[in-house]
């Protein structure tokens, strides 16, 4: 067996199958948790993997935005614990700062980049895991620009301001002001905590994932047994779906679950007068893609009586 009585328990956790089925799954791919949720997929037993539910990492998000430009910067800490230290708190928001005033996505950078504080942000950050006893890390910064329009920061969960466990920025080109913008860009950053979406449109998903669900949907398509045109339209369709619920512009608007969020914008802006051009967006969920290890004391200690 190339899996563990935790691996079936991840795989359940992921896709809501049932446990003889995880295991015939994971038998199948040899152990291998992610070929075992496409294969639950492809026979219908799984609902579609997201990346929100391999949320587990604890921390915090910090955004910040001055003039045209915005930045959202991950940092992570062991525990949620920390999230709430007055001083981890004070950390992010900083170098979340720092982040936006040197306008770096690079996380080498900014761990070199000068602290308000004095020395380096990367020297900030090694003393206060000695200071608070535990591991953090900078994980990941992303920025936003308009040239002329506005830039709507958005913090979901927020632990306080600016600071949270969602953190989202709207990025909309127009002439219109701000008293338009705003309320626009809160409602649009709202829908993408929300939704999720993977792109802001079709053309910018990711083309593995694409090839990934075209794979599943041919699986489920050959299972029809109806003739081949008729499963390459079924693949077709399937992969069509999957981009209009994942790229932002083509996911309906959550305010009111009817209209296509690339409507709004456009209705937004024939309102006020002038183009509005939703022109790019960042979402940052705390710990998102990240795989955190779960310790089943009970099992440990069986495992070491020889029980388990």
């Amino acid at each position: 067996m190339a899996y563990t009585a935790a691996d079936v328990k991840n795989l359940r956790d992921r896709t809501g199958a049932g446990m003889m089925d995880c295991k015939k799954a994971l038998d199948e791919t040899g152990g291998d948790i992610e070929q075992a949720v496409d294969a639950l997929r492809a026979r219908g037993l799984a609902a579609a993997a997201k990346k929100s539910s391999r949320t587990a990492a604890e921390g915090l998000v910090g955004v910040a935005v001055s003039g045209n430009t915005g930045v959202a910067v991950e940092v992570n800490s062991e525990t949620d614990f920390v999230a709430k230290n007055d001083q981890f708190q004070d950390f992010v928001r900083k170098a979340t700062q720092v982040a936006l005033a040197q306008g770096t996505e690079d996380v080498e950078t900014l761990r070199g980049s000068a602290y308000p504080d004095g020395g380096t942000v990367g020297e900030k950050l090694t003393n206060n895991v000695a200071t608070i006893g535990e591991n953090q890390q900078l994980r990941r910064i992303k920025s936003v620009t308009v040239t002329n329009g506005l830039v709507v920061p958005y913090m979901h969960n927020a632990a306080a301001p600016n600071l949270g466990k969602i953190g989202v920025l709207v990025a909309l080109e127009s002439e219109a002001g701000a008293d338009v913008l705003e309320p626009l860009g809160k409602q649009i950053a709202m829908h993408i905590a929300a939704a999720f979406p993977l792109a802001l449109n079709a053309a910018g998903l990711d083309q593995d994932m694409i090839e990934r669900e075209r794979k599943i949907a041919a699986e489920k398509a050959g299972e029809s047994g109806k003739p081949a045109e008729v499963q390459a339209k079924m693949v077709d369709g399937a992969i069509a779906k999957f981009a209009k619920d994942n790229a932002l512009l083509s996911q309906v608007f959550v305010m009111d679950n009817k209209t296509p969020v690339a409507q709004v914008v456009e209705a937004a802006g024939k309102a006020a007068g002038t183009k509005i051009v939703l022109a790019d967006y960042v979402r940052f969920q705390l710990g998102e893609g990240i795989e955190k290890e779960v310790s089943d004391f009970a099992a440990e200690v069986a495992a070491a009586a020889g029980l388990g």
